[in-house]
């Protein structure tokens, strides 16, 4: 495994490369379990080879044709979603009990550091209501206006009903295992890739829901950019409470 680079605020971010899922997500688990109160908190950034994800809440339904493109059962949160190459994987390895957090603070804070990555590439991520991750509008990917369906305070339309995607394409997908007060899995954003096997899902359990990539965008940059801005963007945001 790589060697980390340690940043100013304590987080180590370590990048892999290209690297197949299941030891990526063994090794997750190993670091979670070892881990003592004083270890610091890691992001790992990678790739994975094609592989289909299926989450803890997993219905077999949403597998519509996986073909020759493995499916793996893990044990995070959320439905089925595709890894490939040309798409940022980072795994957040983060002590919540010591950063003074909860999980939902956690996919918030993991939320907002994809949006100022997008941001930095001239992309307005947006929220949906009673839908985690990140996602741009179809016609005007950089427009600035507010969706009406984001999250809102105090409405009853944030996550009690379907969630309403129309106009939007989903960027980046998240996924949290909480274990000893200790988050791991994260997110995966999809940079330049091939978005076909999508086609092969119901992307988190949403029929019909489409999927891009910052490439479909109008935006060209590769993974490793992108990869270096999203570890920055992750280290600012699951900094720990002051």
């Amino acid at each position: 495994m790589a060697q980390p680079h340690i940043t100013p605020l304590g987080i180590e971010v370590k990048r892999l490369g290209q690297v197949a899922y299941v030891p990526t997500w063994q090794a997750m688990q190993d670091f979670t379990m070892k881990r003592q109160p004083d270890t610091p908190d890691q992001i790992w950034l990678c790739e994975h080879p094609p592989v289909f994800t299926q989450g803890l809440a997993g219905l077999a339904q949403h597998l519509l044709v996986p073909g020759d493109i493995p499916v793996v059962h893990t044990n995070r949160g959320g439905q089925v979603t595709y890894h490939g190459p040309g798409q940022v994987v980072a795994y957040t390895l983060i002590d919540l009990k010591r950063a003074g957090y909860f999980v939902k603070e956690l996919v918030y804070r993991i939320e907002e550091a994809v949006i100022k990555t997008l941001l930095q590439f001239g992309l307005t991520g947006h929220r949906v209501a009673g839908a985690a991750g990140v996602y741009l509008r179809l016609d005007e990917p950089s427009g600035h206006a507010r969706l009406p369906q984001r999250p809102q305070k105090g409405s009853e339309n944030d996550g009690q009903h379907a969630p309403d995607f129309v106009g939007l394409g989903k960027v980046a997908a998240l996924g949290i295992k909480v274990s000893r007060h200790c988050s791991y899995h994260g997110v995966a954003l999809n940079v330049a890739m091939d978005l076909s096997p999508y086609q092969r899902i119901n992307p988190c359990g949403h029929a019909g829901l489409q999927t891009v990539d910052l490439s479909t965008m109008g935006v060209v940059v590769a993974a490793d950019e992108v990869a270096h801005v999203l570890g920055q963007k992750l280290t600012t945001q699951l900094a720990p409470r002051t």
